[in-house]
């Protein structure tokens, strides 16, 4: 086929083996892949195309793919949870992110949040990632580095209860314990109706920050929960897995108002009120 696309020296490529363990790396001249079943040269595997059937010097096969953005967060190298895939992909609809926005991150971690923006932002936009770990935010600067995404990310090194230095900012997500507490910064450093959003892990934390958005700050509070089952895809067997991650963690939406009126009463309609509006 014309044009297919072929390994090179700096390429990510992605090992799957026969039981579909995964090995993430980046091709270097003189490297190699060195696992329980054997070891494949990386000078070997130039000009071959991505889907190819390796075989490694025990002659255990081996295929070699293109990574997705997925493959490459679930291989991050961490020392902390990470927030994952299936919440990655709804925050960035809910956060309305597109390339050329310029969002902020509070909580950097690992940098999977981090590098799933920097993605999507584009080359004009930029991702201002806080975090006051300073190990954690190396960890974070290398993924980034590693993705080739690391000139889309401005890091500060400082508790963000000091304040962003951006101002006007299209999205801002709060990745903490106490996402409540700096709400007042993330009021200040969003543009008119800008987009917020946080996760917590329990529901305690959950009652607290919806209790302090209903406030003239911030409108169309939303909490969900996303749940994901996999299925096993043997021939002739497909059926659910007989395990899940059953809980990832509370995701939380609002906008921010930026003045006028008042609301009387509730900042949000509760079920059944849009019927008394009609009324």
């Amino acid at each position: 086929m014309q044009n297919e696309p072929t390994v090179a020296y700096g390429d990510q490529v992605l090992f799957v083996n026969r039981e579909r363990k995964t090995f993430l790396r980046r091709i270097k001249p003189g490297g190699r892949l060195q696992t329980h079943q054997g070891v494949i040269l990386y000078d070997d595997l130039i000009g071959l195309p991505f889907g190819y059937r390796l075989q490694t010097h025990l002659g255990e096969p081996v295929w070699m793919l293109r990574p997705s953005l997925d493959d490459v967060i679930l291989n991050l190298r961490r020392e902390s949870q990470i927030i994952y895939p299936k919440d990655l992909g709804y925050i960035l609809l809910k956060l309305g992110i597109q390339p050329g926005c310029r969002v902020i991150e509070a909580g950097t971690g690992c940098g999977g949040l981090t590098l799933t923006l920097a993605a999507m932002v584009g080359p004009e936009g930029m991702v201002y990632s806080y975090e006051r770990r300073e190990k954690m935010q190396a960890i974070a600067q290398d993924n980034l580095r590693l993705a080739g995404l690391d000139s889309r990310v401005t890091f500060f090194l400082r508790d963000v209860a000091e304040g962003f230095d951006q101002e006007d900012v299209h999205a801002l997500f709060l990745d903490m314990h106490n996402p409540w507490e700096f709400l007042g910064q993330a009021h200040r450093a969003l543009q008119g109706g800008g987009f917020l959003g946080a996760l917590v892990p329990t529901i305690n934390q959950v009652a607290v920050l919806v209790d302090a958005l209903h406030s003239e700050q911030w409108f169309m509070v939303e909490v969900e929960e996303l749940l994901l089952r996999q299925y096993k895809t043997s021939p002739g067997r497909i059926r659910p897995e007989d395990q899940m991650v059953a809980h990832t963690g509370y995701l939380i939406f609002a906008r921010k108002l930026a003045g006028g009126v008042p609301l009387a009463g509730d900042r949000t309609l509760e079920e059944g009120d849009e019927g008394a509006m009609q009324d």
